[in-house]
This record gives structure tokens, sequence and C-alpha cells, in this order.
């Protein structure tokens, strides 16, 4: 009997992200530069004979039929045509509504995990697609690389960044990714930027004035974490970062960190733990 697939669902940061413009849709036009980093969920998948999609493990308060692993999984089922099923467990460590992609990082997971254990041979760009119906943050994490993003994020392009190790604060509030697009204060004309290489202190997150103002709580984890360096939220929150040269001066700031805040430290990765699990290139 084969043993279940358990496989890393790394988080992302933004290191920066400009909101350009907006589409005649409604969609917001962006440019962000994505990293991943060596924190995240883990999610177990067991092949199953009679077609049904079955979430035994996931995000708790998340309806099953709500669940992006079990929309990707059917959303992969309906496109091929497959008739088989799975078991799906889900370990969350990457905070909900923090602004680290954990949601998207399962669903990619998914997709990638049951490309090969259904045996269905689909490329890179082809998931990428997929993933795009699930959400705008999915097709990043089945690019597998660090990268610049354009369009509603579906532009994407390989990026190289210093190596560095995070530390990354949660704030204990969830933020609604489409309110904060939604909000009357939100600028929504900075100038686009060419593909950039990148360095620590340039950019900015255009989301971050609006959510300081509707949650205090961040604001002062900003301003916490802002002695220590550059300290920038990451995509729509509530999460907050700043970048260090080193493991050692990374936990040296995490060991200051108050009483009433909650942290940890995470390595920088260039490219996501599945990423030579599918064929063709990033990009």
């Amino acid at each position: 009997m084969n043993s279940p697939l358990r496989l890393s669902a790394p988080a992302k940061l933004n290191l920066l992200l400009h909101v350009t413009g907006r589409r005649p849709d409604g969609y917001h036009l962006l440019q962000t530069i994505y990293r991943f980093i060596d924190f995240g969920d883990e999610v177990v998948m067991e092949s199953r004979p009679d077609g049904q999609v079955v979430r035994a493990q996931g995000a708790p308060g998340v309806e099953p039929n709500q669940d992006l692993v079990v929309r990707a999984a059917r959303l992969l089922k309906g496109e091929t045509g497959c008739q088989l099923g799975v078991d799906l467990g889900v370990t969350k460590r990457i905070p909900m509504g923090g602004g680290l992609g954990g949601g998207s990082s399962d669903a990619a997971s998914v997709l990638i995990g049951l490309n090969r254990l259904w045996g269905l041979g689909l490329s890179r760009h082809a998931l990428q697609h997929m993933g795009a119906r699930l959400g705008a943050d999915v097709p990043v994490f089945i690019f597998g690389r660090s990268a610049f993003a354009e369009g509603i994020g579906e532009a994407l392009h390989p990026i190289g960044i210093r190596a560095a190790w995070y530390l990354v604060l949660i704030p204990p509030v969830q933020v609604s990714t489409a309110e904060v697009f939604a909000d009357t204060k939100l600028t929504r004309n900075s100038n686009p930027i060419r593909i950039p290489a990148f360095f620590a202190g340039q950019g900015r997150n255009d989301l971050e004035p609006v959510v300081r103002e509707r949650f205090p709580v961040v604001d002062q984890h900003l301003r916490w974490l802002g002695q220590f360096g550059e300290a920038a939220m990451s995509g729509s929150g509530a999460c907050v970062f700043c970048a260090f040269d080193s493991e050692t001066e990374a936990r040296a700031a995490l060991a200051q960190l108050p009483e009433n805040m909650a942290g940890f430290v995470a390595r920088g990765m260039d490219q996501h733990p599945l990423y030579d699990w599918l064929s063709g290139t990033a990009g």
C-alpha cells in the first residue's frame, strides 16, 4: 500500500505591492514581488478509487466546500476527467487573513501533488492557468520561483533577490482582502516600474496605509518592527516583516518581542520545494 504524499506549502511575502490601476471589470492592476519563505503548511493526500474528494482536516472554521484545497482537487478532476478521488488533509501553520498566501499555497500544492498522484502529466503552464481560476496568488506557487508579477498577478517574471532572513509578526486580526481593495482611501495610481533587480527598501505596499488606519494593532506592530530596519506589510495584511542579513540577527530581534506580540523567523527561498515536480521552466 502506498504511503500518503506529504507536501510543503510555503508562505510568501510581498516585498512590494503597487496598485497601478483598475480594469473595467473591477479587478485591480498590480505590480508585486513575491518571495517564498521556509515556513508553511503541510498538505497530505492519498488517492482513492471512488472519485470522491474528501477533506479529513483543513483550515479551522472553513467549510469543506469553500476550502481552496477541495476546490483545487475538484477543478483538476473536472478539467481532466480523472476518475480517481483523494483524501486531503492540511496542517495549518500559516495564519489566516495574514497576507502570507496560505490558502493559495495549499491549493497550489494540491494541484502539483495530484498532477503526480493521478498521473496526469500536466505542464507547469497548464497548472498555472488552472490555478488562476482559484485565486490571484495561486499561480506564483506553481511558477515556483521568486517573481515580479504584473497585471492582476498572472504575468510572472523570475527575479533575483539577495539572501535574507525575515522576522515576521502576526497581529491578532484577520484582514479581508476584498474590503481593503474596496476602501475609498486606497490609491490606485502608482506609476508602473520596470522589472527591477530588487534590493531592500525599494518600493512600498500601497495597501499598507489603509490597513494601518483600519487596524491600529497592525500599525503598532509595524512601528515596533521598524526599530530594526525597513518594516513592511505582506499582501493585504495583517502580517508584517523585516529583512535581516543573518539568522542570528533575526532571532536576536525576535528575542526582544513583547509578550503581547507573536512572530517567527524564516529564511527566504528562491525556489518552491516542489519546483522540480513539474515540466517546463518558470516563465
